[in-house]
């Protein structure tokens, strides 16, 4: 990922809103859910997320596809991976049992779902 890339991705989740849609796009998984399902769960007018579903979509964070009549949104797992590859790169002087402590706050083993490996 480019510096743009980093920095627009980061903006869009610097706000309160886009942030839980994230945050409940990656509960969903794979499967996702439609645009009007995030909005009746976070309480929040079907305008004002469809705003919120377009710019975290120009930041690269969530995918979109049709289904019937309905607009499924996913979190774009590749940039997830980017910003994540980004934070941890010069993680502890490339030395990453030092980062254990940090690995392990991100993904504890308690929330690894079925068929993770562990």
């Amino acid at each position: 990922m480019d510096a743009d890339q980093l920095t627009g991705a980061f903006a869009a989740l610097a706000q309160d809103t886009r942030l839980q849609v994230f945050r409940l796009l990656l509960n969903a998984g794979p499967a996702g859910l439609p645009a009007g399902e995030v909005a009746r769960r976070l309480g929040t007018p079907h305008n004002t997320m469809s705003t919120h579903l377009a710019i975290l979509s120009r930041a690269g964070l969530a995918r979109s596809r049709r289904e019937s009549r309905q607009i499924i949104y996913t979190v774009d797992l590749e940039t997830v991976r980017g910003l994540v590859a980004f934070l941890v790169q010069e993680c502890c002087g490339g030395q990453p049992e030092r980062c254990a402590e940090l690995l392990e706050a991100a993904m504890p083993a308690s929330s690894c779902q079925p068929g993770c490996a562990a």
